[in-house]
């Protein structure tokens, strides 16, 4: 065999292991197949700041009794973080003081939520970018990545991350989303108590 052709050999073969490694590295670290992401607005004007808003939310106030279930799938986990990054990767919460996350299983799919209380509403928004492009929240249940879907929304000084996926017809993966992403309404009261 020619020098050429061994070297040539050598060369695909580390390229290859190269490549196989990257990917098997990063499984850990999963991005949803789509995301959509939104800045705060005016109408969270009255929580743009945690001066406006500082009690700290509870795992009780934001995963109530009533949210069990949300369509098929049922509550698995809920956990409290202090230091924000813990729950993310590639990104950082710049001024986050807590994360709430619940984890939901069902049959076909599964889902989290997790909501961070940033300091103002542009590092909600800061947030939010960053989520989009540098890095995602950790993936603390299991589904394939690949057929997820995830939205996050600043809203005000709060950002929620909602995220779904499962082998399951794409209407359903968007009603499952849309479940998930209502659990931010406490940012709605929220609201009420600032004003």
């Amino acid at each position: 065999m020619s020098r050429r052709v061994v070297i040539s050999v050598v060369i695909v073969n580390v390229v290859v292991i190269a490549a196989v490694g990257w990917l098997w590295l990063r499984r850990d670290d999963p991005r949803p197949a789509a995301f959509h992401g939104e800045p705060t607005s005016a109408f969270y004007t009255a929580i743009d700041t945690r001066q406006n808003d500082s009690a700290p939310l509870t795992i009780q106030e934001v995963f109530t009794p009533a949210i069990q279930t949300l369509g098929t799938m049922r509550l698995d986990t809920t956990r409290e973080f202090t230091d924000c990054d813990e729950v993310l990767w590639g990104a950082t919460a710049t001024g986050c003081t807590q994360a709430l996350q619940a984890t939901y299983k069902g049959d076909a799919m599964a889902g989290q939520f997790v909501i961070f209380n940033m300091n103002d509403g542009r590092a909600a928004d800061a947030l939010v970018a960053a989520l989009g492009k540098d890095g995602f929240v950790r993936q603390d249940i299991l589904f394939d990545a690949a057929r997820s879907r995830a939205q996050a929304r600043a809203m005000g000084h709060y950002v929620t991350v909602s995220w779904a996926g499962g082998s399951v017809p794409a209407q359903e993966l968007v009603a499952a989303l849309v479940a998930l992403d209502g659990l931010g309404r406490v940012v709605q009261g929220r609201i009420v108590a600032a004003t």
